[in-house]
């Protein structure tokens, strides 16, 4: 399980367009310069964030993406799972069975629960979280992110 690099610029992406000015938004080349990314890459992104409505596009010579809500009405938690999908999903068993078509290990799995526990450990904290709380300085998050850990914490 890894954070894959599509979801890390597709929400550096999304956060660039959440800071910029909503009435012009960013292009394409602008984002490709203030992420370093290929303007080709920058232009897949986009197009999937669009899909899934976290944006949409500005037509005219200053156009360019905005967010399609407020910052605070996207969760990062969809974000992820339309960039790269969750961390573990039940089927990710079904293709990893080793030479066997069925896992030998499908009626009673240890290590199926871990996943599913860290997966849902892994959403409820994003759950809560917006592209506007992540828009804030890093010293002004860690109390929310403290704050989270105990919710988390505290659920059990």
């Amino acid at each position: 399980m890894k954070i894959t690099a599509q979801d890390e610029y597709g929400l550096r992406l999304l956060l660039q367009i959440a800071r910029a000015n909503q009435n012009e938004g960013l292009s394409i080349s602008q984002l490709s310069e203030l992420e370093g990314l290929s303007p080709s890459y920058v232009g897949k992104l986009t197009r999937q964030l669009r899909l899934a409505g976290f944006i949409e596009s500005t037509r005219g010579q200053k156009g360019g993406y905005v967010l399609s809500r407020p910052a605070d009405q996207i969760l990062v938690k969809d974000v992820l799972r339309t960039l790269g999908g969750p961390l573990f999903d039940e089927s990710f068993c079904n293709s990893h069975s080793g030479g066997f078509r069925f896992c030998t290990n499908s009626v009673d799995c240890s290590l199926r629960s871990l996943w599913t526990m860290i997966q849902q450990a892994v959403d409820h904290v994003l759950a809560d979280l917006t592209l506007q709380d992540l828009i804030q300085p890093k010293r002004t998050l860690e109390p929310l992110f403290e704050s989270l850990s105990q919710k988390g914490n505290s659920s059990d």
